[in-house]
């Protein structure tokens, strides 16, 4: 069983005036202040020796003892789902995921996801928010391939998805579209929201988040046109609501896109490839890219195209 994890720091002056749930988040590297907020609340934070509440102000010279407790199992089981992971260690994985891989258990996908895979694959994980559990940096829809990053511990989990937040965390796609864009190259700037005719489906609408989708033209292959798109925010479906609103909707995507197109294109999924991933480090703030090539299923249409 892994063992509890021991902090013990003085207040330095600059941080004098944070409040305790603040300076615990960041020193003691957690994903969010809800986690830090629970090791309070649990006792397990200490100001000068004594219990204090989220709503301490901390003072310069004052010492912070925190515990960080044992993971506690996820209630997920480990599953031997053979998984296409591109690096690793001992704080994260990029992996690239095939189509048709549902990422986390939900209703009707209670198993055969690839957090079941990832428990099976590593018994390092030292847990994400107090739960041992691989960490989804950001997600795939279950039919887009491509490139994930995944955080094995509360400080990459933290670092991550502050990039994430930040921007710094570039995510690039290719996607293959029916018709082509005004303009070689351009941002997609429409607020995401629940579609208020289908709330299972996501829409262009007044009030939504803001959402933003840099594209540009790769390749015009007739009818159709290879578009490489890069993420500035992250809003479910992003790329498939923009680009349907755009007037240009994935081939083969089955609710924003065009029905029955797949069978003409010969495809079981939709044309959407997360294609290169971009990130710092959390530990060494090295700077590193992956590019994952198109799956042969996709390759093959592209060349379709191209020879008419």
């Amino acid at each position: 069983m892994t063992e509890p994890r021991h902090i013990t720091r003085k207040v330095e002056p600059t941080d004098a005036g944070k409040r305790l749930d603040v300076w615990v988040t960041h020193a003691a590297h957690l994903h969010s202040r809800t986690a830090a907020q629970r090791l309070i609340a649990e006792g397990y934070v200490l100001v000068d020796g004594a219990p204090a509440t989220k709503h301490h102000i901390v003072h310069a010279r004052e010492t912070v003892e925190v515990t960080v407790p044992p993971p506690e199992p996820s209630g997920v089981e480990p599953q031997d789902i053979p998984i296409d992971v591109r690096y690793e260690d001992e704080h994260l994985i990029v992996l690239s995921k095939p189509a048709g891989l549902v990422v986390h258990p939900a209703h009707g996908h209670a198993d055969g996801t690839l957090v079941n895979a990832l428990l099976a694959h590593t018994d390092d994980l030292a847990g994400i928010g107090g739960v041992e559990r691989p960490g989804i940096v950001h997600r795939l829809d279950r039919d887009t391939s491509g490139l994930m990053l995944v955080a094995k511990n509360d400080q990459a989990h933290g670092s991550l998805a502050a990039q994430l937040g930040a921007r710094t965390l570039s995510r690039e796609y290719l996607a293959l579209v029916h018709g082509a864009p005004p303009s070689d190259e351009g941002v997609i700037e429409a607020p995401i929201g629940r579609s208020p005719g289908d709330r299972k489906k996501m829409a262009v609408v007044q009030g939504g988040r803001e959402a933003r989708t840099r594209f540009a033209v790769e390749r015009r292959l007739g009818a159709c046109t290879l578009l490489r798109l890069k993420l500035e925010t992250g809003r479910t479906h992003q790329i498939r609501v923009h680009l349907a609103y755009l007037g240009v909707p994935v081939v083969g995507d089955p609710v924003y896109g065009r029905k029955g197109d797949r069978a003409a294109f010969g495809l079981e999924r939709q044309f959407l490839h997360a294609a290169r991933l971009e990130f710092d480090h959390p530990v060494t703030g090295e700077r590193m890219s992956f590019d994952d090539a198109l799956p042969e299923e996709l390759d093959k249409v592209l060349q379709a195209l191209a020879n008419g």
